[in-house]
């Protein structure tokens, strides 16, 4: 069962995460410019592997191994192993307007594996509040509603894909990373991860897209770097404490603010300015995360 819904001790750690993300998506915009997709998911993964085994270490802590956390572990292969795969490869076939519209989509499918698979009890005003931060997004990300959903087929089905596997582990993991310790299970996750970047690694290889480690600039180095420990391991760690002490539901609806973040990095870093718009958007999301907090934990999770 969850704690009372007077407890909030989610609400941090569901922020910090969201933060994590929305940043770490800016260094990463900038960092593609010098680095092909795969090459950087590899180099990402093994900096916050570094930084995720060490702090493991540190605070000596231990994981038991047997089938369950093995079971566990597996789920960085979902997410952000086939996730940011599914992901990449779409939206190469798609424009980054459909991508964008389509990923706005992981908080209700979160809603409804939440509902099928853990039997969360979603209620009416979470859903509500879900459609208007549903709604803030795409404001705020810009969409237009004319791009239609004919740019590409196989591109969108291949988001749509990475969308799912987001949605999937959100729930799963909800599920099963109840009674360990957050930081060590999202290790050995981001280990499986990584096994499955190497494994894909050569496509790109084969592509001719590949570029030489030695080449690549110490400047670009410090921000994948800084990129990979704040996307992969920070987000992920936030992102699991919170989901061991909220529903999957609710952690979903969390989701929404990555995109303020991520204009908002670009605001600071990148010089790119928010519309009228898309401040109005912002504000939607805002009100509606703020509403839920307020309301205190509207979907709670069904006795078993």
């Amino acid at each position: 069962m969850l704690k009372s819904s007077s407890n909030r001790a989610y609400l941090v750690p569901m922020v910090l995460s969201a933060a994590c993300w929305g940043l770490a998506t800016v260094m990463s915009k900038g960092v593609l410019g010098y680095i092909p997709p795969m090459t950087l998911l590899v180099i990402q993964l093994s900096i916050s592997l570094i930084f995720l085994w060490g702090m493991v270490a540190i605070h000596r802590l231990r994981l038991p191994f047997n089938r369950r956390t093995l079971r566990l572990g597996l789920l960085g292969v979902l997410n952000p192993g086939l996730a940011y795969t599914f992901s990449l490869l779409g939206l190469t076939l798609t424009t980054a307007s459909m991508s964008t519209l389509l990923w706005a989509a992981e908080p209700i499918l979160i809603l409804g594996l939440a509902w099928a698979i853990l039997r969360e009890h979603v209620t009416p005003p979470l859903v509500a509040l879900s459609g208007v931060a549903l709604t803030g997004v795409f404001l705020v990300a810009g969409v237009e509603v004319r791009t239609g959903l004919n740019s590409s087929l196989p591109g969108n089905l291949l988001t749509l894909a990475g969308v799912g596997c987001c949605a999937l582990y959100t729930v799963l993991t909800r599920r099963e990373a109840e009674s360990f310790a957050p930081l060590p299970v999202v290790a050995l996750q981001q280990t499986c991860a990584w096994v499955w970047a190497l494994i894909i690694w050569p496509i790109e290889w084969s592509s001719g897209d590949a570029v030489s480690l030695a080449a690549i600039g110490s400047n670009v180095w410090i921000w994948a770097a800084a990129s990979g420990v704040t996307y992969y391991g920070l987000a992920f760690w936030f992102y699991i404490t919170a989901l061991q002490k909220t529903s999957a539901s609710l952690a979903g609806l969390f989701l929404n603010l990555i995109p303020i973040f991520g204009v908002g990095g670009a605001y600071l870093f990148l010089n790119e300015r928010l519309t009228a718009v898309q401040w109005a958007g912002a504000g939607m999301i805002l009100a509606a995360v703020v509403s839920i907090v307020r309301l205190g934990n509207p979907a709670t999770r069904a006795a078993r």
